[in-house]
């Protein structure tokens, strides 16, 4: 028990300073005015009972400072069964009225920034043809959008002001024909959120190490911006579309096997989106084990190897504990094991958390891991032998 903690604790430590090392080698990057032909985007959002939230996403788009006439809004719908619908076309219908108001008394229809004020929208109706409805939606969302560049976001997400001038820069600069960019949690003084904060930190961590080496293992589909021929070039989600998640990792995959060289991650403040936490232990499984279901799947084996050392250092935790109960003999290993875990794990992320503006209290992170070893051992077990279901609606792994 002892000499396969060392090892395992061994090839743990290694691996996390591996990844931070990697991250640690991506440059910031910042927006730069220029008088270049603005870049032109088309905006994917897939959404399915987000009612409570699309009046935030719809404001924050209103606020981008980027001309309107060079993106589109384009939302996906997958068989709501709210108000989703009824939001959206509520909150462009207000807009609407808001441009011909200002065109009635000032003669000119601009927004604060200066900008036309009308922005593109369309409201689609998703066809399901797989066991991926959000990867149908995606799919969908590209065929009827009328610019090269895609970008896909969700629902339950703020945009930031500057999201598509620092994406046109970043285009200009280096030429790339897919780019992830980074995703933070709002955070709040709730235990849970904190434990979301802590854990898309880490694998923010892990996406950023990853690209660092140039040999990217993780992405979010709420942050991804790519060329309209790359998806076509790679049949889309076709070979995956059966696998109801990884609309994002699959995706990744196949575009750097055939474009190694024009895969990139946009480490830009300016380009972070923020994204609601789950708000109850049993979404946050469910999402957890929608996540893991879909790595037995990945052909990159670097990001299934690493999975794995993740697991066994948590399920060695766990089994440590329950050994103590019974022989005080491991307590001591257990505690120090855990100890020098916790610290590692603290200092792999806080690097991360600067750059996305997050405070790590240091209780509630210890807090944490020990949920954390818990919780990745019973979601691993669960997108083995388990089901799950999302928005509402189950879903086949």
């Amino acid at each position: 028990m002892m000499v396969f903690g060392i090892i395992i604790g061994g090839i743990y430590l290694v691996t996390l300073a591996f990844l931070f090392w990697g991250s640690l080698q991506i440059p910031e990057f910042f927006s730069e005015e220029d008088e270049l032909e603005k870049t032109k985007f088309s905006i994917i959002v897939p959404f399915r009972n987000e009612a409570e939230n699309l009046s935030e996403l719809l404001t924050a788009l209103q606020k981008i400072n980027y001309p309107r006439d060079c993106f589109e809004v384009i939302f996906l719908d997958d068989e709501s069964e709210d108000e989703s619908v009824e939001v959206i076309e509520n909150v462009i219908s207000t807009l609407r009225q808001a441009q011909c108001n200002t065109l009635l008394n000032d003669r000119v229809s601009t927004s604060l920034n200066g900008q036309p004020n009308k922005i593109q929208f369309q409201i689609i109706k998703n066809i399901r043809k797989s066991n991926a409805p959000k990867k149908d939606a995606i799919t969908l969302g590209i065929l009827k959008a009328k610019y090269d560049w895609i970008i896909t976001t969700d629902a339950d997400c703020i945009v930031p002001t500057n999201w598509l001038q620092v994406f046109h820069s970043f285009i200009i600069k280096n030429q790339p024909l897919f780019m992830a960019a980074p995703v933070g949690l709002i955070s709040k003084k709730s235990l849970i959120n904190k434990y979301q904060v802590f854990d898309f930190l880490s694998l923010q961590t892990v996406t950023m190490g990853s690209f660092g080496f140039n040999f990217p293992m993780l992405c979010n589909g709420a942050n991804l911006c790519y060329k309209k021929e790359v998806f076509n070039a790679v049949n889309g989600y076709s070979g995956n579309n059966h696998i109801s998640s990884g609309d994002d990792i699959f995706l990744l995959e196949k575009v750097t096997e055939m474009f190694p060289n024009k895969v990139h991650y946009l480490k830009g403040k300016e380009a972070i989106i923020f994204t609601k936490s789950e708000t109850t232990w049993t979404k946050v499984m469910s999402q957890r084990i929608r996540w893991a279901s879909k790595t037995r799947k990945q052909k990159n084996k670097a990001s299934t190897l690493i999975g794995l050392i993740v697991f066994a250092c948590n399920l060695l935790v766990i089994i440590g504990v329950v050994l103590a109960l019974f022989n005080t003999n491991y307590l001591s290993f257990i505690l120090l094991f855990w100890m020098i875990k916790l610290l590692t794990d603290y200092l792999f992320i806080i690097f991360t958390s600067s750059f996305f503006g997050n405070r790590i209290p240091f209780l509630k992170f210890a807090i944490s891991s020990i949920l954390y070893s818990i919780i990745t051992v019973s979601v691993v077990f669960g997108s083995l032998f388990g089901t799950y279901s999302w928005k509402g609606r189950p879903l086949k792994k």
